[in-house]
């Protein structure tokens, strides 16, 4: 047989599409904001006894630092959609780095515990607006066919960056002080934007100046976020009052609740798109998102904890310890954008939701403490795990909407990732504050009751597995 004529014969896979320097670019530059958010969520934590010595305040005032961006995040994302038909990507994202820009000069210029709380809250409105919109703007260039391997680039400092911020913030309360914490920000946002005015794109047809703000959504959705992660976030701590906590739940529940009817019956754009959730694909995603954020990502929260109380070292040691879990998610993000574009995202999911589980097992199992060689093995295929997962999710999200939908399912993915955060971190904190006063009650040490919250952690992890076996088997545009 002529062996030309047997390879023309044999079936090939298409090529995927090139990604062009331009397009790389446009990613690189828009990039930048979602780190300078990413970062910002964790660079404070190390900071915050310094911050409440020098403003002479307490530590259950200046925790809200910390604790307010998020709730800021979480309650201006939803509007990030709306914000990008009426006005265009490219207008409100370099607003949003502006903002974040003034409000971290503002923060680091801080002279009380109230004003430093008022201005990081400025500066969570930016944040909050800088990855959806940015996200949305490479999904909607890069197209379908070339967003897992786009994403598996340029979502590796995105990824990094929660890791490393405890060791950055370390760094820089060690030897600059803490209002370095926030003034870092302003060089790096400055360069980001001067840089997007070059490379993004203008606002072109994307723009729809008659598009109207859903008023009755601006209402219930944001007020409803905000209330439920706030009587989650005041569960179980010292001095809450439960009444506070119970109203706080309750009119969470009642306004999301109201919001989901108004969503479904609405004839304008609503605020957060649920109709998006009729497509099979974009419900998977978005449940996995929800599940990851809440099982997967708040357990970050947990490790710098557990160094700090079960192996007794400095908030910049424990930061150092995580280097591990940056690295094999730093190695892996790429390759996974590679896999996703030509196997599709279940395999990949799968087995990175199965490395982060396996890489959780000895903070699980055990209770007198393993050797630290043994926790960075561990943390390394954590790592990779984390790394393995995060690109085909996104890829999963982008692709079963088309692009006119791009920044309503990112308004919509931001939102279930922080929101998920969210209640899985308040769990967890519950969890842990239950077994630790059992360890102390029982004369047993703090790893035990660390152990017994990673358990959790592992049960939360398996509960992502059901949603992610039922992502498509095949990339986009294969068979």
């Amino acid at each position: 047989m002529d062996p030309t004529v047997a390879r023309r014969d044999t079936p090939s896979r298409p090529r995927p599409e090139p990604l062009d320097p331009a397009l790389i670019r446009l990613g690189s530059v828009l990039i930048l904001g979602a780190v300078l958010a990413q970062l910002d969520a964790t660079i404070v934590n190390v900071g915050l006894g310094p911050m409440a010595d020098s403003l002479d305040t307490s530590m259950a005032t200046v925790q809200w630092v910390s604790a307010g961006y998020l709730l800021t995040v979480a309650f201006v994302a939803p509007l990030s959609g709306w914000l990008q038909k009426r006005y265009g990507g490219k207008r409100v994202w370099l607003a949003a780095v502006a903002l974040f820009i003034t409000a971290s000069a503002l923060s680091g210029l801080a002279w009380s515990g109230g004003s430093l709380i008022a201005f990081r809250l400025l500066q969570g409105v930016g944040g909050g607006l800088m990855q959806p919109v940015g996200q949305a703007l490479v999904a909607r260039h890069a197209g379908p066919r070339r967003i897992g391997r786009l994403v598996g680039i340029i979502t590796v400092p995105v990824s990094v960056a929660p890791i490393l911020g405890p060791v950055l913030g370390g760094v820089l309360v060690q030897w600059a002080g803490w209002r370095w914490l926030f003034l870092v920000n302003v060089p790096v946002g400055l360069i980001a934007l001067a840089l997007a005015a070059r490379v993004v794109p203008a606002d072109g047809g994307e723009r729809d100046t008659s598009v109207r703000p859903d008023g009755i959504g601006l209402t219930l959705l944001p007020t409803g976020l905000a209330a439920l992660v706030y009587g989650l976030a005041q569960y179980g701590q010292e001095g809450a009052s439960a009444l506070t906590q119970a109203v706080a739940l309750a009119v969470g529940v009642v306004f999301l609740a109201g919001y989901v009817l108004h969503a479904l019956r609405t004839t304008r754009t609503p605020l957060l798109d649920l109709r998006l959730f009729a497509g099979r694909g974009f419900a998977l995603a978005g449940i996995n998102t929800f599940l990851l954020g809440a099982a997967l990502y708040s357990s970050m929260l947990l490790l710098p904890l557990y160094f700090m109380q079960v192996k007794g070292v400095s908030a910049l040691q424990a930061g150092l310890m995580l280097a591990p879990q940056a690295l094999g998610s730093a190695l892996v993000t790429p390759l996974a954008g590679r896999l996703t574009d030509r196997y599709g995202p279940r395999n990949t999911v799968l087995v990175g939701i199965a490395l982060t589980i396996l890489g959780t097992l000895p903070f699980a199992l055990a209770t007198d403490g393993p050797g630290e060689l043994l926790l960075a093995a561990a943390l390394f295929v954590r790592g990779v795990g984390l790394g393995a997962v995060v690109p085909p999710n996104v890829a999963a999200t982008y692709t079963s909407v088309h692009r006119g939908q791009a920044p309503a399912a990112t308004s919509a993915r931001t939102v279930l990732n922080r929101v998920g955060g969210s209640v899985g971190t308040a769990v967890l904190a519950v969890i842990l504050q239950s077994a630790l006063a059992q360890a102390e009650a029982h004369g047993s040490g703090a790893a035990d009751a660390y152990a017994r919250t990673f358990q959790w952690v592992l049960a939360f992890g398996a509960l992502t597995l059901l949603p992610a076996a039922l992502y498509p088997r095949h990339a986009p545009g294969k068979g």
